[in-house]
């Protein structure tokens, strides 16, 4: 177990945009109470996996007054709206304060380098724990524990949460997955010999080779600064193909002016089946898998057996279509899963 830090960092103030769930809190005002401060967003997979060992956290240790305060630093434009945040803490049934912090002054405030970044903070106020990204969850309720005990309770404590999947137990060795992909011109990582035209539309051609870690795109697409958009005119279809090594697959897309869209997605040149359809797919009369978007957020569109590489297209006709981004989960290699 990584064990605490010392006492040399005091925990900046939490100065945002909107509070919900909750008064503004002054985390000065908390001192001889243990606080931890997560920093997430509502469309990354990696704080949405997070999210249930937060909620479990708050719930078992309220009585021994520890806090959970989360910090919702958005990565695209759509998070910085407060009614998007608000369905979505309703959507994952999250009853702790959250903050908004639209303009990242909390984020540097704490030094936080990528979503999510959660910290403990001691009784005294000092940052005594860092944590970044997937995994790690009994650590972290470890170290929680060892501040409740410094703070002074000296009772029998609640025992540590069961790990809600294979890849988050202790040493569990885990396939490495096709890193997220970004869409829009300022990250993107688009493979199209075309390239990007900033805020202007390309008619892009698909080429048929495809390496991991880009996407590409045929027909018409605008490329704006976060997401590219479909461009194309009526009766007019674009796509967008990826090759990728994971289990699960999602996607961050929006429609705007809340116009519905839908998106046809492919595996391996078929549409996915019930066994390997995500969370978020539905089919139509003639068995093709898809997905109806309106409101921006992630919708995880394939959840596979096991790991492997595979090609993936999604399909759209809708001239309303914006794509953000992709991202991949791994899971455990099966002999290689700690008996532990």
């Amino acid at each position: 177990m990584v064990g605490l830090e010392s006492k040399s960092i005091r925990v900046p103030e939490l100065y945002g945009d909107f509070w919900f769930n909750s008064d503004p809190i002054s985390l000065r005002a908390m001192k001889g109470s243990v606080v931890a401060v997560d920093f997430w967003n509502y469309s990354s997979a990696t704080c949405v996996r997070a999210i249930p060992y937060l909620k479990e956290w708050q719930r078992k240790y309220r009585p021994f007054e520890f806090l959970v305060v989360g910090v919702h630093t958005p990565e695209f434009k759509f998070g910085r709206k407060p009614e998007y945040v608000e369905r979505s803490l309703h959507s994952f049934g999250i009853q702790y304060p959250i903050v908004m912090d639209n303009e990242a002054l909390i984020w540097s405030s704490f030094g936080a380098r990528e979503w999510p970044t959660r910290y403990l903070v001691d009784k005294d106020g000092f940052i005594r724990y860092t944590q970044s990204g997937d995994g790690g969850y009994d650590q972290f309720e470890r170290n929680l524990q060892a501040l409740l005990n410094e703070a002074g309770y000296r009772g029998e404590l609640p025992e540590l949460m069961e790990p809600l999947r294979a890849a988050d137990v202790s040493g569990a060795v885990r396939y490495r997955p096709t890193q997220d992909i970004q869409a829009g011109y300022l990250r993107g990582t688009i493979g199209n010999p075309e390239g990007y035209s900033p805020e202007s539309t390309l008619d892009y051609v698909d080429q048929g080779y495809y390496l991991d870690g880009r996407f590409y795109l045929h027909g018409k697409w605008f490329n704006e600064r976060e997401c590219v958009r479909f461009d194309g005119g009526k009766g007019e279809e674009g796509y967008a193909t990826l090759r990728y090594e994971a289990v699960e697959v999602n996607a961050v897309l929006e429609s705007i002016d809340r116009t519905s869209s839908e998106i046809y997605i492919y595996q391996d040149g078929n549409p996915l089946t019930e066994v390997t359809a995500g969370s978020d797919v539905q089919f139509d009369g003639r068995g093709r898998s898809y997905v109806r978007v309106a409101e921006p957020r992630l919708f995880n569109l394939v959840h596979n057996k096991e790991f492997g590489g595979h090609t993936l297209r999604i399909e759209t006709s809708s001239p309303f279509l914006s794509l953000y981004s992709f991202s991949f989960v791994t899971t455990v290699i099966p002999d290689l899963i700690s008996n532990n």
